[in-house]
């Protein structure tokens, strides 16, 4: 009787550490098609951005570019450590692509004011 209460034991605690497991596969998964969505609403964001600041600005040094490279440095980053990388690291890169989306977007709302200002 206690060998098969211990067994019973043992393959709960199992069955537990198999369920948690996959609960964090599941997570991490969630978190990095988190980070690919918001990569990709920020590229999508940045291209058109590129043509409203080109149409201001002309062939002045456009603020894109960089913005862009960073953004290529994150998905790299992501390809080569989404494997390991621990859920906060997935969730900070995250908060980072949604901040330099929300900096975007105000800079291209005073884009937006300067032109309706010259109108």
């Amino acid at each position: 009787m206690t060998f098969l209460l211990v067994l019973l034991a043992l393959v709960a605690a199992i069955a537990w550490l198999a369920w948690r497991r996959l609960g964090g596969d599941r997570a991490r998964g969630q978190a990095i098609r988190d980070v690919l969505d918001a990569a990709d609403a920020l590229e999508a964001r940045l291209r058109v951005a590129r043509g409203e600041i080109e149409a201001v600005a002309g062939d002045h040094e456009n603020p894109v570019q960089g913005a862009m490279r960073d953004l290529l440095r994150q998905r790299l980053w992501l390809r080569d450590h989404a494997a390991d990388a621990s859920l906060a690291q997935l969730h900070g890169v995250r908060s980072s692509l949604d901040a330099a989306r929300g900096s975007l977007e105000q800079q291209l709302a005073r884009i937006a004011q300067a032109r309706a200002g010259r109108s």
